[in-house]
């Protein structure tokens, strides 16, 4: 692809680094940027950079925040003795989006992965044990993408908390094994939430 600007050629290019989006889209977003009026494009700018120098993230949860806690967090209204395990802040959204679950999270921040070099100590497991232990969690559902990594999380989890007296579930096997939770549809990943089923059996099914 040759370019006339350098200034074009290297707005593509930081556009083309984004997931999901090649040369022609990135040309394509740019272009669309310069037939708008310059406050525009100053807002656009700006809101990107305001976002990425002030967002923060739950300490609590470790979801996406304005603040110390996150809404959900924050909401009184939502079950406290509950905590769904996801992978991802993509997971939280998806899930809520479903209006099926009423309960808090725990974003883990990606699943035990050896392959991909990912370990225990990486993720935000010891918080989550910490949060079980503190504030008397009663239910934990494990909502991870059903793959073997997903499996593995799981376990390895589920041993950790082997002395502590709390509920383990996980979603029901309504998303297909081998799939990601974020793309499922929302009813699917709605009856896989109220349909959650112990981890005993969830093991033994395997």
């Amino acid at each position: 692809m040759i370019f006339s600007s350098s200034l074009l050629e290297n707005a593509v290019n930081e556009f083309a680094k984004l997931p999901g989006i090649g040369k022609k889209t990135a040309l394509r977003l740019v272009l669309h940027l310069l037939k708008k009026e310059e406050n525009e494009v100053k807002v656009f700018s700006d809101t990107i950079l305001k976002m990425r120098e002030e967002i923060h993230f739950c300490t609590r949860c470790h979801n996406i925040s304005d603040k110390e806690l996150c809404n959900i967090c924050a909401d009184r209204g939502r079950k406290q003795e509950i905590i769904c395990v996801v992978e991802t802040i993509r997971d939280v959204i998806a899930i809520e989006s479903t209006q099926q679950y009423n309960g808090l999270y725990h974003v883990l921040g990606g699943i035990i992965s050896p392959l991909d070099g990912v370990g225990p100590d990486q993720l935000e497991i010891d918080s989550l044990i910490r949060r079980v232990n503190e504030e008397k969690t009663e239910e934990l559902v494990f909502a991870l993408s059903p793959n073997i990594q997903g499996d593995t999380t799981i376990y390895y989890i589920s041993k950790k908390l082997k002395e502590i007296p709390v509920k383990i579930t996980t979603i029901a096997r309504g998303i297909a094994f081998g799939g990601e939770l974020e793309y499922a549809d929302e009813m699917t990943l709605a009856r896989s939430i109220s349909n959650r089923m112990p981890i005993e059996n969830y093991v033994g099914n395997k």
